[in-house]
């Protein structure tokens, strides 16, 4: 008798008349928001424009969903093209599958062509939106729980995943809960990024190459505990084979391009800081030249002809004292001499 365990839910779809209302999508767009209120948050604060994460987001997550697709369709081909599938299901996104190497990949091609609309350069818009994409991930993790798919092995933990479900050739039973693993591991590499980039000022897309790095060591070993099926290659899953390459290959970016540019950017949006004195100048507040001296400090004639008549005294008294001084002097130089 198991004393603990994580239910999952009876279905991961509601009914709001004839419009489903599914776990797995409202994960997705939960996550899209987060990253996109994060990214501005960070983008504001480097020097940027409110608004231009959003309007860049427009383009890359469109792709990232893309990408994410065919990565997984790719990569899973015999679910949707092999004898007795329907390859129309390679279509139907909300059951699950998005695989998020290729949706960083072609989320990328995204962001780089909104990046060139707004005259503004990838990687610091990828280091903006790093710590965002990681808790995304995070939310993101929890509609494989809507959908009782992607566990580990079968365990007798405390906080094994209960699966009720047998369709699909899934046996119903208690194992290792993957999904709130990776769910943990990506908010904790979240924060590492918002910690180092504080401390260290990466720039230049380093941020985000160390978001790429810390994810696929955490994905490396939750995805070795995974049962699903997947290709294998040296004994080793797909996916894991991926993490090592991708791990290299943002280990390497942050090595040569804390070499070749050092630092952070000084600007990352032109023309920033002259849009938002544009926009003060337009907020409806009174300029100050235009506006009536205080009644105290109008020079009238009266003050001005009292201001003369005290400079003249003033004047007359030097005079008079310079004339004094000079002729005591001459007396003195007089009786010295009949002495």
């Amino acid at each position: 008798m198991e004393l603990a365990y994580i239910p999952s839910p009876s279905r991961g779809v509601l009914y709001l008349g004839p419009i489903p209302l599914r776990g797995y999508a409202f994960c997705i767009i939960i996550g899209v928001f987060v990253a996109v209120w994060l990214g501005n948050k960070r983008w504001i604060a480097r020097g940027g424009r409110a608004g231009t994460v959003a309007d860049i987001a427009v383009w890359a997550v469109p792709f990232g969903l893309v990408g994410g697709r065919l990565y997984h369709v790719i990569t899973d081909y015999e679910l949707y093209f092999s004898e007795g599938r329907d390859w129309v299901d390679a279509f139907k996104v909300w059951q699950g599958g998005l695989g998020i190497w290729g949706a960083i990949a072609l989320g990328a091609v995204g962001a780089w062509i909104g990046c060139r609309r707004r005259g503004i350069t990838l990687p610091s818009y990828a280091d903006a939106v790093a710590p965002g994409i990681a808790f995304a991930q995070a939310i993101g993790r929890w509609g494989n729980w809507f959908n009782q798919e992607l566990y580990g092995r079968p365990t007798d933990l405390p906080w094994a995943l209960h699966i009720t479900s047998s369709t699909d050739g899934r046996v119903p039973g208690y194992y290792h809960p993957t999904f709130l693993y990776e769910s943990l591991w990506c908010i904790g590499v979240g924060f590492l990024v918002i910690w180092a980039d504080r401390r260290f000022k990466l720039g230049h897309g380093r941020a985000f190459a160390l978001y790429v790095a810390a994810y696929c060591v955490g994905r490396g070993w939750i995805e070795y505990m995974r049962v699903d099926d997947a290709h294998h290659i040296l004994g080793l899953r797909l996916n894991d084979w991926t993490a090592m390459l991708v791990f290299l290959l943002a280990v390497t970016y942050m090595v040569v391009s804390s070499r070749v540019r050092p630092g952070r950017e000084a600007e990352v949006e032109p023309d920033a800081a002259g849009s938002e004195a544009e926009g003060d100048a337009d907020s409806g507040e009174p300029e100050k030249k235009g506006e009536p001296e205080p009644e105290d400090e109008k020079p009238t004639a009266a003050k001005a002809a009292g201001q003369a008549e005290a400079a003249g005294q003033a004047e007359a008294a030097g005079q008079a004292e310079a004339e004094g001084t000079a002729k005591t002097s001459q007396d003195e130089a007089e009786s010295a001499q009949k002495g």
